[in-house]
Parts: C-alpha cells; sequence; structure tokens
C-alpha cells in the first residue's frame, strides 16, 4: 500500500490512562493525581502518558504504572479507547485506559510524593480533569462484573489475610453487604484459599487466623465463584 494513503489522513496523539484500584481500612481506593504541569495545573486526573514510537499501547500503560508506584507484573486490564473529539483541551488526543489492582502498601510513597499522587475513597471522588471519571465508572463496572467469577481480587490484598478483610474487600468493590455466614461457607469449599498457622496481631484482637490465594490449586481445580 502506498504511503500517500497514509500522508491523506490526519495524526493523533495516542495517550494511555491508568485507573489504579487499591484497598485500605474497608475501602476501595484510586490513585489520583494533582497534576503539577500545565493545561490545568492543580487539578486533578488519572496518571497517564503519550504512547512513544517505538512502544506497544500496553507497554506504555505498564510503563506508566511502574514509574508511579515501582512496581512491576501488576494485574493490568484493557477498560477502552476514549476518544470524543474535545475529550482533552490540549490538542486532539486518543487515550486507551487500562485498570490495574495492587496492593497499597507495596507502593513506592515516595515516587508517589514525586508524582503529587494520592489514594481517594471511590466513593469520594473529587472533580476529574477530561473524561477520566468515565473512565473509572467503567473499570469499576468491570470489575464488579469480574470478582465474583474470577480471582482477581486477591491482587488488592497482601499475601496473608484475615477472612474478614476478603469480606470487607468484596463488600466494598460491589457496594453492598454480604452475609458472614455464606460468605465463609462458600470461602470453605475452595481449596484454593488456604488456611495457615500464621494469626493477625496487628487488626484482630482476638487473633484471626491468616489465609493465602494458592493460585496452582486455581489453576488445577479451575473453578471460582464468590
Amino acid at each position: 500500500m502506498s504511503s500517500d494513503f497514509y500522508r491523506k489522513y490526519p495524526k493523533f496523539h495516542v495517550a494511555v490512562d491508568c485507573i489504579i484500584f487499591g484497598f485500605k481500612s474497608g475501602q476501595l481506593k484510586v490513585l489520583l493525581q494533582k497534576r503539577p504541569f500545565e493545561p490545568h495545573a492543580g487539578e486533578w486526573s488519572l496518571m497517564g502518558g503519550f504512547v512513544k514510537s517505538d512502544e506497544d499501547v500496553d507497554d506504555a500503560a505498564a510503563r506508566v504504572l511502574t514509574d508511579l508506584t515501582g512496581i512491576t507484573g501488576v494485574y493490568m486490564k484493557q477498560v477502552g479507547a476514549f476518544g470524543s473529539v474535545n475529550r482533552d483541551s490540549g490538542d486532539r488526543v486518543i487515550s486507551v485506559a487500562y485498570f490495574a489492582l495492587l496492593d497499597i502498601d507495596r507502593v513506592d510513597k515516595e515516587l508517589n510524593r514525586e508524582h503529587s499522587a494520592y489514594w481517594e475513597d471511590i466513593t469520594r471522588l473529587p472533580v476529574l480533569l477530561f473524561d477520566h471519571a468515565d473512565m473509572i465508572q467503567r473499570a469499576h463496572r468491570m470489575l464488579r462484573e469480574s470478582i465474583s467469577d474470577y480471582p482477581v481480587g486477591f491482587q488488592l490484598l497482601p499475601s496473608l489475610f484475615t477472612l474478614t478483610q476478603l469480606q470487607m474487600l468484596y463488600e466494598a468493590i460491589l457496594g453492598e453487604s454480604i452475609d458472614k455466614r455464606n460468605f465463609r461457607k462458600r470461602v470453605a469449599e475452595m481449596t484454593f484459599i488456604e488456611k495457615t498457622d500464621e494469626i493477625d496481631k496487628v487488626s484482630s484482637k482476638r487473633g484471626a487466623a491468616l489465609y493465602r490465594f494458592n493460585n496452582r490449586a486455581y489453576l488445577r481445580d479451575g473453578h471460582f465463584k464468590l
């Protein structure tokens, strides 16, 4: 195909935006940036960046995530493309959004400070720039749709967790209360949620048992339903 074919059409900026979910104190949280640069310096947005000419879109999203958190190998899923003509006041920009799930305690706090990034409860988000609120809403919906059928929620927990923490996580994501007895009955039926010999001596007064998720056992059994 002749290169003249491509020259007939305008060129746009391609960006990525990351909806980074965390879980702390019983709340589902999103990592936001108070923009330290123009345009819109001082306003709230998601963390993002432009895709480099020699970079795959997925790699660009992973780079932005690592630059902000210091973590690699994080669970990420593409949310979709956002391309309204006037979505970015700076220029014509098409953005591909991704959501990521991670343990807040693993995040490099110094990098957060460098990027003016802060965790905020998903129920108390400030006014956000561009279409970033729509991105978060779509990502949250995707997370709710997958959380009961796939073990993605464990990405938001430490490697060892209590059943109370696990239930609080699901309630925070789904936005509704869950019957404790039924929830624990379903957990007990899953061989890949393993009880350990360790005890939570920090957040539990009674010393609740700590559990872990065994991915190998999950892949072997191949069934998850909470």
